[in-house]
C-alpha cells in the first residue's frame, strides 16, 4: 500500500498504457479480414495467383534456387527453401489481408489480398 502512495503516478501510467494497448489489440482483432488469394511475384513479376480456398503445391524457382509454397486450410507458407537464412520458413502460415511472406535471397514474395469484410470497420459515426 505503501508503495502506491508514493507512486500514484506510476500506476496511472501503467493502467493507461495497459487500457490502450487492449483497445488497440481489441480494434485489430475485429478489424482484420481473411484474404482470398495468394499473390506470387518473383523479381517484382507477379507469376501466380492462388486462391486460399483451394488446396496446393507449388514448386517456386528453379533447383538449387527454389520454394515449396504450401496453400492448406485457408492458409500460405513456404514450406522448404534452399536459401541459407530460412526466413521464409520460419515465417509459418500466412492468412490475413497485408500479410505477407519475403525471401530475399530468391526474391520471392508471397502477399494475401483480397477476401471478405468482416462487416466491422474502424470508423465511428
Amino acid at each position: 500500500m505503501e508503495w502506491l502512495k508514493t507512486h500514484r503516478n506510476d500506476a496511472i501510467l501503467i493502467a493507461a498504457l495497459l487500457l490502450v494497448a487492449g483497445v488497440l489489440a481489441l480494434w485489430l482483432g475485429l478489424t482484420r479480414r481473411a484474404g482470398g488469394v495468394a499473390r506470387v511475384q518473383i523479381d517484382g513479376e507477379t507469376v501466380l495467383e492462388l486462391p486460399l480456398s483451394q488446396d496446393a503445391r507449388v514448386e517456386l524457382g528453379e533447383p538449387g534456387h527454389g520454394n515449396l509454397l504450401i496453400i492448406e486450410n485457408g492458409t500460405a507458407r513456404v514450406e522448404r527453401a534452399d536459401c541459407p537464412d530460412q526466413v521464409c520458413v520460419r515465417q509459418g502460415a500466412v492468412r490475413y489481408n497485408g500479410e505477407s511472406i519475403v525471401c530475399l535471397p530468391h526474391r520471392l514474395i508471397v502477399s494475401i489480398e483480397g477476401g471478405v469484410e468482416n462487416g466491422v470497420d474502424g470508423s465511428t459515426g
